[in-house]
């Protein structure tokens, strides 16, 4: 009997070591002062910044969900790693921490180097476009675990904040306004309802045609970073909630306490062509529970600091808060 080797169980070392090559470049591109040391150690270095008083270390971990799986279908992989970013950092912000570094887990049947460089390129991008570092990753070739060329990623984000800011409850009070950041579109969510509507009952495909392009392209418009926008104006946020899985309706009360509920004006939601087709199909009741509907991001800020907000961004008033049982009244 032969001897048999590890590329003759389904993982090539060979093509491992030439990805972590490859990828160098798009990976030091994002790196900053604090990160200590390059690739290939066995775990990253980041030095705290300074400045803070007392400073807390924060952490937030996601994925992409189905929307890999339309990526993985039409061979479009530059984008899911600004989504996997996104997803990470935007919670981040949530708790007033500012993105430090970031990492990541690329899981796969069969290890293409092309399709992980292209998806460590947009972490990289997505890294840029939230000011935070990539400083480590793994790679796990897993034959038997998934199908040749499928593969799934996590994101692993770590960030800094003031601890006397993190209470952000505290800070939200009856009178107050709501400013929407719109959304990009679908983000990264929602996406086996997406997958069940347009493919299964309505029978189109990734090339179908929608608002002038293949629908592809607007399914896989990589989510929104609000990073620079949220360091731009942090002095006039009281608090701020990420409009993820279960959309206004279930994000946006985190951020309340007690006592106060958020009145909500559909009427002033900028809505997207995507959301807007697929609500001819869907219970309203049920879209606001899974999508964004074009909302990404909601902040809270006292009313004499709406027009400054507004001047800054692009950003537009939904609402207000209200005394009332804790929750989202849409009207």
């Amino acid at each position: 009997m032969s001897n048999i080797s590890y590329k003759d169980a389904g993982v090539d070392i060979d093509a491992g070591n030439a990805f972590v090559e490859a990828i160098k470049n798009d990976v030091k591109s994002t790196f900053d002062k604090n990160v200590i040391g390059g690739i290939g150690s066995f775990a990253g270095a980041y030095a705290l910044p300074s400045g803070y008083k007392e400073p807390v270390i924060l952490s937030a971990t996601d994925g992409v969900g189905t929307k890999l799986k339309i990526a993985i279908e039409s061979g479009r992989l530059g984008s899911v790693g600004i989504d996997l970013v996104a997803m990470c950092v935007n919670d981040l912000i949530c708790n007033m921490g500012t993105p430090m570094f970031f990492l990541d887990y690329y899981a796969t049947g069969k290890l293409i180097p092309q399709n992980a460089k292209d998806v460590v390129a947009g972490i990289a991008e997505g890294c840029r476009r939230a000011e935070c570092a990539l400083v480590g990753g793994e790679t796990a070739e897993m034959p038997g675990m998934y199908s040749e060329e499928d593969f799934d990623l996590a994101g692993f984000a770590v960030g800094i904040a003031e601890r006397d800011e993190m209470d952000t409850v505290s800070n939200v009070r009856e009178g107050q306004i709501l400013i929407a950041l719109p959304s990009s579109g679908v983000h990264s969510n929602g996406y086996s309802l997406v997958r069940k509507l347009f493919f299964d009952k309505l029978g189109m495909n990734l090339n179908t045609e929608f608002e002038g392009r293949p629908l592809v392209e607007t399914l896989l418009e990589p989510t929104r970073i609000y990073v620079k926008e949220f360091k731009a104006n942090k002095k006039y946020i009281k608090a701020l909630a990420h409009i993820t899985g279960g959309g206004i309706v279930e994000n946006l009360p985190r951020v309340l306490p007690e006592g106060i509920k958020a009145i909500v004006n559909k009427n002033a939601i900028r809505t997207l062509p995507i959301f807007d087709f697929m609500g001819k199909y869907i219970d309203e009741a049920e879209m606001y529970r899974a999508f964004n509907m074009g909302v990404g991001m909601i902040w809270v800020v006292e009313n004499e600091d709406v027009d400054s907000v507004l001047a800054n961004t692009d950003g537009y008033v939904i609402g207000l808060l209200a005394e009332g049982q804790k929750g989202v009244e849409l009207v």
